[in-house]
């Protein structure tokens, strides 16, 4: 038997509580940016996904009107960091309400590297960096959906599958080790990962 929650006679915060600890796990977007003046800015987003393929555009949610977000409207730019397991502390750090003249970079200890296509710096520590251009800014609610354009995915070498099928480039789960956000204050570690061939209709029908 379920218990059923109507969403509109309870506190709104309860509603956010329900759907971070059932909607999961959920991938983190790292996203630093810049502010118009120059000050840097790298906080953690949760609530992140792939908006498109053809063209590459992913977005990520801005719970209120936060850094990431003015900084992404002034400049137009972004880029989205990978946290992995041995990442967790450091972009928990980073998810510190910090005055917007505060470099988180220095806060977490983590080294800025240049990027290749826009100002915000990646994350030198993070095996995987997405370059992205703002798309477009989506006001719901009291939220901001971010999409960006991503201009180039930067990965590294040792979580590279060394036999990529088909040729295609392909980052290895198990050698990446991201990490997720449950609900409260529980972070996921990373599960067992299973192969699932996706059936055909016409194989399937024969």
């Amino acid at each position: 038997m379920k218990r059923s929650f109507d969403l509109s006679g309870i506190p709104a915060d309860w509603g956010y509580s329900l759907l971070t600890a059932t909607v999961v796990p959920r991938a983190i977007a790292w996203v630093s940016s810049l502010s118009a003046a120059g000050v840097p800015n790298l906080a953690p987003h949760s609530f992140f996904t792939v908006a498109s393929s053809d063209p590459a555009i992913v977005q990520f949610t801005s719970v209120t009107e936060k850094d990431s977000l003015r900084n992404i409207r002034e400049t137009g730019e972004f880029v989205i960091a990978l946290v992995t397991e041995d990442l967790a502390a450091a972009a928990n750090v980073t998810a510190t309400n910090f005055p917007p003249e505060f470099n988180e970079f220095e806060e977490a200890r983590l080294t800025p590297e240049p990027a290749e296509f826009v100002r915000p710096a990646r994350v030198a520590e993070s095996p995987v960096a997405l370059e992205c251009r703002l798309e477009r800014i989506v006001e719901i609610g009291n939220s901001f959906l971010v999409l960006g354009r991503v201009l180039c995915v930067a990965i590294a070498e040792d979580v590279l599958d060394p036999e990529p099928r088909m040729g295609k480039p392909h980052p290895r789960y198990e050698l990446l080790r991201p990490v997720s956000r449950l609900g409260r204050i529980q972070w996921g570690l990373p599960g067992a990962a299973f192969d699932l061939v996706r059936p055909r209709f016409e194989e399937e029908s024969r």
